[in-house]
């Protein structure tokens, strides 16, 4: 220990400090205005470098650019002094300051053509915000906005898109049903007052007691929590209301070492970073949760919420998943349903609403390349096939499928598309995208599948849940099925009950022709539902086959996700439930919506969580608990809790 080395040390920190203040940053330069700090830099392919590795920039503030000079700058806000600004209000005296220290007025690069990739919740909540900022504005001539959706899909809505048909062709079916849980608040907003002609309590069910079935029986029950009384601190009202049929309070209380996990992992990238590298299953062995509790409780828990098995699946994933769905809140697992399709109910009105809006809407469409100007730093088209269904009406050959080309321009373009799709388009843009590290990482992303089916049975069956998870039937499988009939409320005279069964992480079932599949479906429904099943007979199915439809967060996979802006094609980004740096903490369709959000917001240059809906501060206790963890990691990091030792660092020999 040197003090006097120590003491230069410190006076070259301070002093470079404030010269920063006072004068501006080599190839960029530092406004202050109003107190506040702003840092441009110019943009262009030699200045991609990840914000986080800029002196003084934070990684989650998306830029707002700027003209002057007939030169690009990027405006990003800067955290000095304890203040942290976003960069749209920057952007609103960006203007001024910029007149001010160059003698030049500072003109926003608004783009004009926007190709959205993925007709999703992601796809089509960009193209609902950009599309309702076009219709407000005052000035025909100012129009920000010329939005096209293209979707390879012949319908709209991505995963949960209708258009399947049973096997007779007369009944509809759906891949998969989906649900709309109590943290769905700005999903919820929408329904209410974003869609013309839509009533949410008309579209959705209300809130219903759920089961759990393994090939013994029922295993457990969710009530409604909403309705419990008295209300408890979330973890507690989870434990003490959920109806545990074999599961006993001692194995349950093995859980309890995840307590330290959960207050640990805040979803910062952070903790994402250590969480990630290992399996929630090794995070549970190595914590002390018993295999009972574990089979029982939480394993059914990942198959479902993630789509695999806990030892596939990152323990960062299962955390941040399993406090959004379940621990949140006391009434956080209260879940309601779509009554009927959700691409007739939900979807076909909100497009046709954007498409009064100005909306371009490209289905049947695949994306199959794109161009890129001289830099390669910019999207400036977007190749694609579109597909059309051409009727002949012989017997020989009904119909007859005709491509053609299609060419869009683009000021930007926004990956809307699940994992495997967007592994796809950089395997076949090894001239484009392939070019950039950034993109080549998408390659490591996958998916993993689902496997929907739906039963029309002769009589009606005896159900005493319409909502229900299971496990044990196939191993590493995860298992739901669903009362339509009562769900959806109608009733076809001819038809007793309509049962659906979804699997997922279903590979293994993928390749069994359609009979097995369906006598398989009803030879489990007969497990679990007895005599009242057994005595039905099948009139009818659909078998929907869906190949890595849905995105697998294996371990070590968070490195590998996309941000919402990329980082190495200026006009890029990317929305949906596996884009990682969200700060919302929500989850699946709420995630994709949000992140289509918050994209459409830093592309008009806003604020990044203008008309979001937050999540709800965390509970008291959690709160405490975070912050009591946090302030013992200080004292271990000598002020700095990233340089102490994480919980999951204990795991490693």
């Amino acid at each position: 220990y040197n003090p006097m080395k120590m003491m230069n040390v410190l006076f070259i920190v301070v002093w470079s400090v404030l010269l920063l203040q006072q004068r501006s940053v080599t190839n960029g330069f530092v406004i202050t205005n109003n107190s506040k700090e702003y840092w441009f830099r110019p943009s262009s392919s030699t200045w991609n470098v990840p914000p986080s590795r800029l002196s003084g920039v934070r990684e989650r503030h998306h830029p707002r650019r700027f003209e002057t000079n007939n030169k690009a700058y990027s405006l990003y806000s800067t955290p000095r002094n304890g203040r942290t600004v976003v960069a749209a209000e920057a952007a609103s005296s960006a203007s001024s300051s910029l007149e001010g220290n160059n003698g030049t007025s500072g003109t926003p690069m608004t783009p004009k053509k926007v190709v959205v990739i993925g007709a999703g919740w992601g796809g089509l909540s960009v193209a609902h915000a950009l599309s309702l900022a076009a219709a407000t504005t005052n000035n025909e001539e100012d129009r920000p906005m010329q939005v096209t959706v293209v979707d390879a899909a012949p319908r709209v809505g991505g995963l949960v898109r209708d258009g399947f048909t049973s096997r007779s062709g007369s009944r509809p079916a759906e891949a998969g049903q989906h649900g709309f849980w109590d943290s769905y608040h700005n999903i919820f907003q929408l329904l209410e007052h974003g869609i013309s002609g839509v009533e949410i309590d008309d579209v959705l069910t209300g809130y219903a007691e759920q089961g759990q079935y393994s090939p013994q029986g029922l295993e457990a029950v969710w009530p409604v929590y909403r309705d419990q009384s008295p209300a408890l601190p979330t973890g507690l009202a989870q434990a003490l209301y959920t109806q545990f049929k074999n599961l006993p309070p001692w194995e349950l209380a093995t859980a309890l070492p995840l307590v330290l996990a959960f207050s640990e992992f805040d979803g910062s990238p952070e903790a994402y970073a250590k969480y990630d590298d290992i399996s929630f299953r090794e995070l549970c062995v190595k914590l002390g949760v018993s295999k009972k509790c574990y089979n029982e409780a939480f394993e059914p828990m990942i198959l479902t919420g993630l789509f695999a098995p806990g030892q596939a699946c990152s323990a960062a994933a299962a955390l941040g998943m399993a406090y959004f769905f379940v621990l949140s809140s006391q009434n956080a697992f209260d879940v309601r349903w779509c009554r009927g399709n959700v691409g007739s109910r939900i979807f076909d009105p909100w497009v046709q609403d954007m498409t009064q809006r100005g909306v371009t809407f490209l289905p049947s469409t695949r994306v199959v390349g794109f161009d890129t100007n001289d830099a390669n730093d910019q999207i400036v088209c977007v190749t694609c096939q579109s597909t059309t269904n051409t009727i002949v009406g012989t017997a020989e050959e009904p119909s007859t499928k005709s491509t053609t080309s299609v060419t869009l321009e683009a000021d930007v373009v926004v990956f809307a598309v699940g994992a495997a799709a967007l592994n796809a388009m950089v395997r076949n843009s090894p001239k484009t995208l392939a070019r950039h590290a950034e993109f080549r990482r998408f390659a490591n992303l996958r998916g993993t599948g689902v496997l929907a089916t739906r039963i029309y049975l002769d009589q009606v069956v005896d159900t005493p849940y319409s909502a229900n998870a299971c496990w044990g039937f196939d191993e590493g499988v995860g298992m739901t099925w669903f009362d339509i009939t009562k769900l959806h409320g109608t009733k076809d005279e001819n038809v007793g009950s309509v049962l659906e069964v979804d699997f997922y992480h279903a590979a293994s079932l993928l390749v069994m022709d359609d009979d097995s599949i369906i006598e398989k479906v009803k030879r489990d429904l007969d497990t679990m539902l007895g005599d009242s099943c057994r005595n039905a007979k099948v009139l009818d199915a659909a078998v929907v086959r869906l190949p890595q439809a849905v995105n697998w967060y294996c371990p070590g996979s968070y490195r590998d996700l996309p941000d919402l802006e990329s980082r190495s094609v200026n006009n890029a980004y990317f929305v949906g439930d596996l884009v990682r740096s969200c700060e919302h903490g929500s989850w699946s369709q709420e995630k994709a919506y949000v992140t289509g959000i918050e994209a459409a917001n830093v592309i008009l240059g806003k604020p990044i969580d203008t008309n979001i809906i937050p999540l709800a501060p965390d509970e008291p206790h959690v709160a405490l608990g975070r912050t009591v963890l946090s302030t013992f990691k200080s004292v271990l990091g000598a002020g700095d809790p990233t340089r102490a030792p994480s919980l999951v660092d204990f795991f490693w020999k």
